[in-house]
């Protein structure tokens, strides 16, 4: 693995691939979201106003920057708004990586996250670009949940589990869809 040049992105690389796995990536953990905030919340605040382009410069670097602000944040705001603060940034990054083709080495779960931006998007377009994306990974690399996620979008246009945190009212269609499941 080449190193980047900022030494933030080769350390959440190294962490989320190398020392996380499965387990840890997809259940809440106490202990998880602790070192995260530990060890890079203070760099998601110092970094996540920063213009997109600027973390095109590698193809590391982009990596990197689509965890700290896609996946990072989730974890050290779990329950809160803010959870959410650094999604547009993340996409436009995941964009860019994708369409420059920093994809074509990676692993299947580096992929996998390379691409949860379009994934998390509340944008049908974001929707319809995870959807063939993950259906090019196969089912073992999250087309399952590309798919509920794009279900839930093109039902009713957002997230209804995010309504609460996003102080928005939910419908009685969208409150039985949470309570089917449809939260993640």
């Amino acid at each position: 693995m080449t190193l980047a040049p900022r030494p933030w992105a080769s350390d959440i690389f190294h962490l989320w691939f190398h020392q996380l796995g499965p387990g840890d990536w997809f259940t809440r953990s106490g202990p998880v979201d602790s070192l995260l905030t530990r060890r890079f919340g203070g760099i998601w605040q110092a970094l996540r106003k920063r213009p997109f382009h600027e973390f095109l410069r590698d193809p590391l670097t982009a990596r990197a920057a689509v965890l700290l602000f896609d996946q990072v944040p989730r974890n050290i705001f779990r329950n809160s708004a803010q959870a959410f603060a650094s999604d547009p940034l993340a996409r436009s990054i995941a964009r860019e990586a994708l369409r420059r083709g920093w994809d074509a080495e990676l692993t299947g779960p580096e992929r996998q996250f390379l691409a949860m931006p379009l994934m998390h998007s509340e944008a049908i377009a974001d929707q319809l670009a995870s959807l063939a994306y993950y259906a090019a990974l196969g089912p073992r690399f999250g087309f399952g949940f590309a798919r509920a996620h794009y279900r839930m979008i093109a039902r009713f246009g957002r997230f209804p589990h995010r309504n609460a945190l996003l102080a928005r009212r939910s419908t009685p269609a969208e409150r039985r869809a949470v309570a089917a499941g449809n939260s993640w």
